[in-house]
């Protein structure tokens, strides 16, 4: 009978002389780490240092910035290729070297005898033993992250962040203030935190996007975006906590036609937050800000009315700034 996944993480830290760490206990509840899968696979140097490379300009050879690894990253990559060959049920499908972390694609082709958890242990300890003779001392931060891709077309979708991992990272450098966390911002008698351009707070033309819930045909919803969508191509920045269906419709297509956004969220930055996907697009571009005015929580919790109506509210007041 194959072990329970708790029943896997004591085992696996009485064997590597562990406690079992919070890390183990980040991996998904119902998912079976044996089997047949794609995962996308983050591992952390501690400390953030950036030992594993150096971010480079575009140039004649590489269309855009990119990462050049250093003598310890190439070894970080040799072993990456390695695992193939330690374990056969692996193909590795993508990897990205940054100087202070690593991204990895790969896919478990069929079940494992050992949990994926295994793996990523046996390549942190080997590229750990690397570290320690060439820097002394060993290399990334306990635990990792990884992403089961299991939705049509999520690892295309990876593939393409990995890929442009180095030129996201080239834009927050050379926009650092769109990406900085701002928790002590005053608008409308309270403090809120915000990430982006907040310049957009002052802008003369703006304007609130809020639609009501019962707006839900499709022919409806295309009247709300065609509207506040006139009024951005005008100038106008437009403003929104994107709660219900039309709000969210609105908000999308502004998003891809590039135009000014201050978008209000009910959960807060937490301290490594940073934004992804077209936010992380529209903050580099100056495009965004993002205003939070309660703090960041782990739970899943639904709206409530009154916080619904406290964000209608403060878009109200970001409006007449």
């Amino acid at each position: 009978m194959k072990e329970s996944r708790g029943e896997h993480r004591k085992k696996w830290a009485a064997e590597h002389g562990l406690a079992a760490k919070p890390s183990m206990e980040r991996r998904k509840d119902s998912h079976n780490y044996y089997g047949r899968c794609i995962y996308m696979i983050t591992i952390v140097t501690e400390g953030r240092r950036p030992l594993l490379g150096e971010l480079q300009a575009a140039d004649a050879f590489h269309p855009q910035p990119w990462v050049k690894g250093s003598p310890l990253g190439s070894e970080v990559l040799r072993l990456w290729q390695v695992l193939p060959v330690k374990y056969p049920e692996i193909k590795t499908i993508g990897f990205q070297l940054m100087p202070d972390h690593v991204h990895g694609i790969v896919f478990v082709t069929r079940e494992m005898r050992t949990h994926l958890g295994n793996v990523v242990a046996w390549f942190k300890k080997e590229s750990n033993a690397i570290s320690t003779s060439m820097t002394g001392g060993s290399l990334w931060k306990s635990g990792f992250n990884d992403v089961v891709l299991q939705r049509d077309g999520q690892l295309a979708r990876m593939v393409e962040y990995l890929r442009d991992n180095p030129l996201r990272l080239w834009l927050k450098r050379n926009n650092a203030d769109f990406f900085t966390i701002h928790r002590s911002v005053a608008i409308g008698g309270e403090t809120v935190a915000t990430v982006g351009n907040q310049f957009l707070l002052g802008y003369p033309i703006k304007a609130v996007v809020q639609c009501s819930r019962r707006i839900s045909t499709p022919d409806a919803i295309r009247h709300e975006v065609d509207k506040y969508l006139t009024l951005a191509r005008h100038g106008a920045v437009l403003i929104s906590p994107c709660i219900s269906p039309a709000e969210k419709a609105v908000m999308r297509a502004a998003y891809d036609a590039n135009h000014l956004l201050i978008v209000l969220m009910e959960n807060g930055f937490s301290p490594l937050w940073k934004p992804g996907g077209r936010q992380f697009d529209a903050c580099a571009e100056g495009r965004l800000l993002l205003v939070a005015p309660w703090p960041h929580h782990n739970q899943r919790t639904a709206i409530t009315r009154q916080q619904c109506l406290r964000l209608n509210e403060l878009s109200r007041e970001i409006a007449n700034l």
